[in-house]
């Protein structure tokens, strides 16, 4: 036991570095109107006040329709392909999932250069649309693209916590609910889909939180028009040199974030 406490103190400094101190920072920052300079800080409310702005508003509205959007779609796709591959030998399982997180392994910044050559106005979609006879579509600079490259930049996240939960579901409830006479669909509702909630509910989390926090896919892809929290965040910090704000937005993400975790965890008490 004494072992354990000598190999948890590294991570607990480590912690401390990397994550309490920042938070600190940040919210001294939110309150204050000392810029980037924590010398002669005087506290204030301002920063939240800002927020209040029609402007700020509509950011944090899209920002929540897009990230319920793509948690949505990539639910919806992930799902099914996570339990597909939970019902493949465990060999074939290994390749399907290092399939799936071969592109996690690829920079960003590549997959959306890449998608940008695929639906762009002289992209390989409308060049396929053109020699066709159709007419060319406009993708790019739209809540498609966004949602396009937001699911597809994220759905590994949604997939991979499913198929471990699955993976490990004691498959004897499966084969008594079919003994007891139910039928495929009743199975999955009743006995799979809600022993497979802890998978979906983590997969929902990370997803929403990693699609309204994001800010080089809306950037890229929204052609600046498309500007969501965490491109907010990014403009108050580099570009405006305005911390105090860019906290303020940080905390007001940080807080969204938590309600969206206790309200996923509410699905799952057991969890």
């Amino acid at each position: 036991m004494k072992h354990m406490k000598h190999l948890i103190k590294p991570y607990l400094i480590w912690s401390l570095i990397i994550v309490v101190i920042p938070m600190v920072l940040v919210m001294l920052y939110s309150v204050t109107t000392a810029g980037n300079s924590l010398v002669n800080i005087q506290f204030t409310l301002d920063n939240f006040k800002k927020l209040g702005n029609s402007i700020y508003v509509k950011v944090f509205t899209r920002s929540l329709s897009i990230g319920g959007i793509t948690t949505g779609i990539c639910l919806l796709i992930g799902y099914p392909i996570a339990y597909i591959i939970s019902r493949k030998k465990e060999t074939v399982q290994g390749i399907l999932i290092l399939l799936v997180t071969i592109p996690m392994w690829i920079n960003m910044l590549l997959r959306t250069y890449a998608l940008m050559n695929i639906i762009s106005e002289t992209g390989f979609i409308n060049t396929l649309l053109i020699s066709l006879g159709f007419d060319k579509i406009e993708i790019m600079y739209t809540d498609v693209a966004v949602v396009l490259g937001l699911v597809i930049d994220l759905l590994p996240f949604m997939i991979l916590p499913i198929h471990t939960i699955l993976n490990k579901m004691d498959k004897s409830y499966v084969e008594a609910a079919y003994d007891l006479g139910a039928n495929k669909f009743t199975t999955f509702k009743k006995i799979i889909f809600k022993m497979s909630l802890p998978g979906v509910v983590n997969g929902v989390i990370m997803v929403f939180i990693l699609s309204i926090s994001s800010f080089v896919i809306p950037k890229m892809l929204g052609g600046g028009q498309y500007v969501l929290i965490g491109n907010i965040i990014e403009e108050q910090f580099i570009t405006q040199g305005n911390w105090n704000l860019g906290s303020a937005i940080s905390m007001i993400l940080i807080v969204l974030m938590l309600i969206v975790i206790r309200v996923m965890n509410k699905l799952d008490k057991d969890e």
